[in-house]
């Protein structure tokens, strides 16, 4: 008998619940979300050089993360005790100190349920010959809705920046009638959103630019988006 297929998960799917052993104890991950975000994200291997420096990057940035109600957990197809190991190698190398959680996934039930596992890659695999995780990000907001699935190969490492843009982003746009730019960042200008008509506009963003009927700029002042 095949294994049944893993769920397919797309922008807006609901994020499948699961319960974990973590290096900060069991997790049911829904109740971990609680009424905030969380973004979940992969790495192929315990101990790597491209995977310790991203689990740096994350835990020296995880204030920021903290500020916009972000919860942060990774995951790595390894044992309890290889993660305990490997986080002191990790505070060492980025001078962190890394406190969120990271799932052990060793029998790969989780990278399956979120389709985490290396196909490309027939070299991304551990000493028994299975797949390794590539570098999966989910964002998944308070609702358990997923809200972007970044993927990137083993040997390319994530930008921790990008990841904190998007958030901003997001939250920018769910809670003002915009969408953001190419390149933008908090405080530049944003695009006035298509289902707004010109009337509405007017009223909600007096002063905004037309530069085509169908790319209206306004500004959004970056403390209106930034945490204060």
């Amino acid at each position: 008998m095949s294994a049944p297929e893993a769920p397919r998960l797309r922008l807006g799917s609901k994020a499948p619940n699961f319960k974990a052993t973590t290096t900060k104890g069991e997790i049911d991950f829904h109740e971990y979300i609680g009424d905030g975000w969380v973004i979940l994200f992969s790495h192929p291997d315990d101990f790597t050089p491209v995977c310790t420096t991203e689990l740096g990057a994350f835990a020296k940035l995880e204030g920021e993360f903290t500020k916009r109600n972000v919860k942060l957990i990774g995951l790595s197809a390894n044992s309890l005790q290889s993660h305990e190991e490997w986080i002191k190698d990790i505070d060492e190398v980025a001078g962190s100190s890394l406190s969120f959680p990271i799932i052990a996934d060793a029998d790969r039930q989780i990278s399956y349920l979120y389709d985490m596992l290396d196909y490309q890659d027939v070299t991304n695999r551990d000493g028994k010959g299975l797949p390794l995780t590539i570098r999966s990000v989910f964002i998944i907001d308070s609702k358990k809705t997923i809200r972007l699935i970044l993927t990137y190969p083993a040997s390319t490492g994530r930008n921790t920046q990008e990841v904190l843009r998007v958030i901003d982003s997001l939250q920018a746009t769910d809670k003002y009638k915009v969408a953001t730019p190419i390149n933008w960042v908090p405080g530049d200008d944003v695009v006035v959103a298509a289902s707004v008509s010109n009337a509405d506009a007017d009223k909600l963003f007096p002063g905004y630019r037309a530069v085509k009927p169908y790319l209206r700029l306004t500004t959004l002042p970056a403390d209106k988006v930034l945490p204060q």
